[in-house]
């Protein structure tokens, strides 16, 4: 059985940092693609940053390049989402997922695509 168990979230004021982890059970990180999606109040789900299971391959939206950094522990079987210089736009609940098209990542569409989902971690950036 496929489990995904995010955490690290938490209250940030704008310019700090946070580190999500995101634990899998049930498969291999080298089974599927695996990211991160986040949904803000009355927002689409939308795609942050994901890696490619094939080749390593990162993908990031535009919004959390630069300051967004994705990496996985296959000995640990978890994933990461290291979140610096935090914005109160980045403000969500965030949510790890796996088996899904990378490079389709920042299509508007892309959480359609999810085969398998994280409970969600709220993620609150404000002074």
């Amino acid at each position: 059985q496929v489990q995904l168990v995010e955490s690290g979230g938490g209250l940030v004021q704008p310019g700090g940092s946070l580190r999500l982890s995101c634990a899998a059970s049930g498969f291999t990180l080298d089974d599927y693609p695996i990211g991160w999606f986040r949904q803000a109040p009355g927002e689409e789900r939308e795609g942050v940053s994901c890696i490619s299971n094939r080749d390593g391959s990162t993908y990031y939206a535009e919004s959390v390049k630069g300051r967004f950094t994705i990496s996985r522990d296959n000995a640990k079987n978890t994933l990461y989402l290291q979140m610096d210089n935090l914005k109160p736009e980045d403000t969500a609940v965030y949510y790890c997922a796996a088996d899904f098209p990378p490079h389709l990542l920042i299509r508007p569409w892309a959480s359609t695509l999810v085969t398998y989902w994280g409970q969600g971690t709220q993620v609150t950036v404000s002074s």
